[in-house]
């Protein structure tokens, strides 16, 4: 299921106005796409905001000469010139910038445009997104390695693996385990809210809770019924993302209010990036979570 606009299929001659672009940069024969290693790491567009983190966390920012507008963190990537949100791309404004290399997150669309930026003479290398532990140390050495830096990347992805390892322990000893409903929107009182195979999924796991859903995977709309049924302890929601929403009109909802989390109005609101973002912060935000789900039980 999408829930991000899908933009219309890109003509290849649609793309010959971009400034400083060849349309034979744009010919499929010279494609480059399966490569793992830049040959020319200097000017590199980031798209996905722990993928902007990562090259930050190496020391090599240098490579960068844009950004998504997901990579937000740290402030200092908000210099780099911006090419678009990670899911609604235009190839103009990732080639505008004329990089040598395109770095992105698995799940960058829309598949029209992306499909166009594999078919470029510029190396594109694209990064899987496991929600999980060794998804975040994975991402980390396939940034490494196309940035050349293989050795830096390992010290990088152990330094993270201890931090990862200890937030996790944690909430080892904890037995009454918080069930938690991730809400993405609320749109026309209706609830979206996180299944399986999820960010919010995979964070809520690694703090130490339950996810409320169990029925599918995504992100769908809940019928009030399954919100009822699903019996939130707590609910989870981004502090930055989308229209906002008050404590009362989530509250307000009847489906929301007849539930443990609704009758203790108990409601934890993050960074959605810091939240989600399966980066090099991940196990700060895991502690961070984890607190704000038990207090004084998560131990050192």
């Amino acid at each position: 299921m999408r829930f991000f606009p899908t933009l219309p299929a890109m003509r290849l001659s649609m793309l010959a106005p971009i400034v400083g672009l060849s349309v034979a940069a744009l010919q499929p024969a010279g494609a480059a796409e399966g490569v793992s290693v830049f040959s020319d790491p200097s000017k590199i567009a980031a798209i996905g905001g722990s993928i902007t983190e990562i090259v930050y966390a190496l020391g090599e920012e240098k490579h960068l000469v844009a950004r998504d507008s997901t990579s937000n963190y740290p402030k200092a990537a908000l210099a780099l010139p911006d090419v678009g949100y990670m899911r609604a791309l235009s190839p103009e404004g990732v080639l505008s910038v004329n990089p040598t290399g395109i770095l992105a997150l698995h799940g960058s669309g829309p598949k029209e445009a992306v499909d166009v930026l594999k078919k470029a003479s510029i190396p594109f290398i694209e990064v899987p997104e496991h929600y999980s532990h060794e998804g975040i140390l994975e991402k980390v050495r396939i940034v490494g390695k196309a940035l050349g830096v293989d050795a830096k990347a390992e010290v990088l992805a152990k330094e993270l693996d201890a931090k990862l390892i200890s937030a996790e322990k944690q909430t080892a000893s904890i037995k009454e385990r918080k069930r938690i409903l991730f809400v993405l929107s609320v749109q026309g009182g209706k609830i979206l809210a996180a299944g399986s195979e999820t960010a919010a999924d995979g964070m809520v796991k690694l703090a130490g809770g339950v996810n409320a859903v169990d029925g599918f995977s995504g992100y769908k709309q809940m019928s009030d019924e399954a919100i009822i049924t699903a019996r939130p302890d707590v609910i989870l929601m981004m502090s930055n993302a989308g229209p906002p929403v008050s404590d009362d009109e989530l509250f307000g909802n009847p489906s929301v209010a007849s539930t443990p989390a609704g009758v203790a109005r108990k409601l934890i609101r993050i960074d959605g990036g810091y939240l989600l973002g399966f980066g090099p912060r991940t196990a700060d935000a895991i502690h961070d979570l984890a607190v704000s789900l038990y207090g004084a039980e998560v131990t050192d």
